[in-house]
């Protein structure tokens, strides 16, 4: 079976997460952990995840959504954590790619975040957008406690062999099966198996050839074959070692 380890399942552009689910289950993706990016996302994905067992959450604020939040935003996130289905902290990190005027902001409740998942013995799951340089400096001063994860890498296999160091992993999604994702397929081809998990950011980033089109989990076969291609490894290697890899991580 596969894993797809960073969905969106509470995205308005799904307003049947049930078809979702069996379609994703009718091509072996049997387990989904859908990624929350502020509260309105994370009540969502409460409600979802209440409703179907296979699927999992993060809880915890995009860089994007920082000048949402509240005084008392950390105790908010600590309330959500009860429930069993919350896997990890995320999607936290930093974003310059639309902003970087609130960088000091973005910085501060990445840090916090960081450090509220390490006193919860959680895993975070790292979203970096043109700011890795920011990123791995304040991974190595907070270090997560817990194996993490990358999500939807985009950066150098230099910097990738760093966040290594530290515990990462890394998810890759649509993108990799781009044509002129080069960078992406170099950084697949020399990091371990081990290190590997699918993702489709769903309803975001489709693979060929369905790229413009809604995203689903169901496209995850998609991508492992992508990577299969790349690794020079058979399919079924990729989703047995990648759905071990994110079982391992997430505790699912």
């Amino acid at each position: 079976m596969f894993v797809d380890v960073h969905a969106h399942l509470c995205d308005e552009k799904f307003n049947n997460v049930k078809e979702i689910v069996e379609n994703a289950k009718r091509e072996k993706v049997e387990k989904i952990i859908s990624a929350s990016y502020n509260f309105a996302s994370c009540e969502k994905n409460l409600e979802i995840a209440e409703n179907f067992e296979n699927v999992f959450i993060t809880v915890g604020i995009h860089p994007e959504n920082v000048d949402e939040i509240e005084e008392d935003y950390l105790k908010k996130i600590k309330d959500m954590v009860k429930n069993k289905k919350v896997v990890a902290i995320g999607e936290i990190g930093l974003d310059y790619h639309w902003r970087d005027d609130n960088k000091d902001l973005q910085k501060r409740i990445f840090i916090e975040q960081i450090e509220l998942a390490n006193g919860l013995d959680l895993p975070i799951v790292v979203h970096c957008r043109d700011a890795i340089g920011d990123t791995l400096q304040i991974l190595k001063e907070y270090t997560p406690k817990r194996e993490s994860l990358m999500h939807c890498y985009g950066g150098s296999i230099e910097s990738a062999k760093e966040f290594m160091k530290l515990g990462f992993s890394f998810s890759f999604g649509g993108v990799v099966t781009f044509k002129n994702a080069k960078n992406v397929q170099e950084v697949v081809k020399n990091i371990p198996i081990e290190r590997i998990m699918l993702e489709t950011d769903c309803p975001y980033m489709s693979p060929e050839p369905f790229r413009g089109k809604i995203n689903e989990p169901k496209n995850i076969p998609i991508i492992a074959e992508k990577i299969a291609e790349l690794k020079n490894i058979e399919k079924i290697k990729i989703e047995e070692i990648t759905t071990k890899n994110s079982e391992k991580m997430f505790k699912i």
